[in-house]
């Protein structure tokens, strides 16, 4: 394929279009089956009303206002209609002309809306995920043409070293460097892997990410192939995902068909097969080096690094792991340049981030903002604070690596350095919201309990260690714990912190030390008469 076609194709799909779009959400969050029959519903409205040659009705990815589902926007008005049902289709077409709808409409200016940044979901909710037609009308793989024709792979590095970006898996490591050593790297043959085991509970990001806007995702692990100089990429994604994975394998088919996948892409040298490996719903293949031994078929249990995957990773191969989002950044920096992605964000992190708020909090759902939105602007704004009368208590992001922040710390700018100082870490964008009722201690036992159950039992601090922290919750949440329980408790903590094996051992006591950082009062006040001061 030459760039004339593809923007051909571009061209047509847009004449195609017609002058309003009714965006049907059928991701996951909005009920996929409740989805399309509404979906369907509208479609025969449409029909009804003799609408056909104005009115479109399309299938696409998720809308963000995930609690509010299922989902329908109007489009070029942006009119969000929540709480949809089939039978209210009628009165949404009907609406088109003039007439009232029973169908619930949000507020056009709902902060929820107006107060994100989205690049990566810059298409989300606005195209049809199991058509590539639709993502090429909106620029889809013009950046690939462009690094492939215009661009040396050390342009390439020099552009994501240059956009700031780092990786949106958690540990936040610059994607540029990472590039760069494993380009810099010698080895036979190199792979390309994207990191979608996506495992903290209360996180969907990923899965939102792969389920509206699969293309997005392949062309940066394209684009990074290119650069590092590989021919085979691994999608990684885990066996709870069939929706995405459905969309995935149907994205791929159709980039081989178009020659976008495979080989001679854009009629140059360069070749780039990908396959997905699905994941069996162990947490700890989220971390890379227990990923790899599972796609190479071996128990997903860490390996010792050094080397790191960037010299020795798949089959002993120079490998490049980065996860969903932080391919899915890619295309946009390539197409508008590093500075623009630069001068989003904050000095040390670049950039927007997507998180996935959930919990006791009124809007829950898909968001995206720039590095450094305060965390209160989240809560309160863009989240409507707790339900009903009740206030927000406490944040935990991050997930079971990460920690709890109370609401006097609301102010705290969400970047990497920032949420380390307060104990806490971005991770992959996990940001569950807590009010007044609730435990602090249940949090931290419930994080505890499920790295326990999720640890590979590859080391002993962690095997037993977790265990051993959970029991010592357990006695302090039934009253029967003494301060000496309390400190030991402590002790235990910082030993599985610094003898943990890997990252998810080493991690698993952060919410225990965050709580008992900020709410240490609701430990001591559980403790049992029979403390000695």
């Amino acid at each position: 394929m030459e760039l004339a076609e593809l923007l051909d194709i571009a061209e047509e799909w847009q004449k195609a279009q017609k002058p309003i779009r009714i965006c049907c959400c059928t991701s996951t969050a909005c009920q996929p089956t409740v989805s399309l029959a509404i979906k369907q519903a509208l479609e025969e409205a449409v029909a009804a009303e003799d609408l056909e040659d104005q009115v479109q009705v399309c299938g696409v990815g998720c809308l963000g206002l995930c609690g509010k589902g299922p989902l329908v926007k109007i489009e070029p008005d942006e009119i969000v209609y929540e709480q949809v049902s089939p039978d209210q289709a009628p009165s949404i077409v009907a609406a088109l002309k003039g007439e009232t709808s029973a169908a619930s409409k949000l507020e056009p200016e709902h902060p929820f809306f107006t107060r994100q940044m989205k690049v990566v979901l810059e298409h989300s909710g606005n195209i049809d995920p199991e058509r590539i037609e639709d993502y090429i009308r909106v620029g889809g793989y013009q950046a690939l043409y462009h690094a492939l024709h215009e661009m040396t792979t050390d342009e390439v590095v020099d552009a994501m070293v240059s956009s700031g970006l780092r990786g949106r898996g958690g540990a936040g490591y610059p994607t540029g460097l990472k590039w760069a050593t494993v380009a810099k790297s010698r080895g036979e043959r190199k792979f390309v892997v994207c990191n979608g085991d996506e495992g903290d509970p209360g996180a969907f990001m990923d899965r939102s990410i792969l389920e509206s806007d699969p293309h997005r995702v392949l062309e940066g692990m394209a684009i990074a192939a290119y650069t590092v100089g590989a021919d085979q990429g691994f999608l990684y994604i885990r066996g709870e995902y069939p929706l995405a994975i459905k969309r995935l394998q149907k994205a791929i088919q159709q980039g081989k068909r178009m020659g976008l996948l495979g080989t001679q892409i854009f009629e140059t040298s360069f070749n780039f097969r990908v396959d997905i490996r699905i994941g069996a719903g162990a947490f700890v293949c989220g971390e890379e080096t227990a990923l790899m031994a599972s796609i190479e078929g071996g128990r997903g249990t860490p390996r010792p690094r050094p080397p790191y995957p960037a010299e020795s990773g798949l089959w002993g191969y120079p490998t490049l792991v980065n996860n969903v989002e932080t391919f899915a950044n890619v295309a946009s920096i390539i197409r508008n340049g590093p500075k623009w992605f630069a001068d989003i964000g904050t000095e040390g992190s670049k950039g927007t981030k997507v998180f996935a708020l959930t919990g006791q909090i009124a809007n829950t759902g898909l968001i995206e903002v720039p590095m450094g939105t305060p965390l209160r602007e989240i809560v309160e704004d863009i989240g409507g604070g707790a339900p009903g009368y009740g206030s927000v208590k406490a944040v935990q992001t991050g997930g079971p690596s990460g920690g709890c922040i109370p609401a006097d710390l609301f102010d705290t700018s969400l970047d990497y350095e920032s949420l380390f100082r307060i104990g806490s870490i971005m991770g992959s964008g996990g940001m569950v919201v807590m009010d007044e009722t609730t435990s602090m201690i249940d949090v931290a036992d419930f994080y505890v309990e499920f790295c326990m159950d999720e640890s590979c039992g590859k080391c002993v601090p962690c095997r037993v260690g977790t265990q051993q922290m959970h029991q010592l919750l357990t006695k302090i949440r039934s009253g029967e714990a003494t301060r000496d329980d309390l400190d030991r408790l402590e002790e235990l903590c910082d030993v599985v912190r610094h003898t943990s094996f890997c990252g998810l051992g080493q991690s698993a006591p952060n919410p225990v030390l965050s709580t008992l950082r900020y709410f240490r009062n609701e430990y001591e006040a559980l403790l049992s008469d029979h403390d000695v001061v």
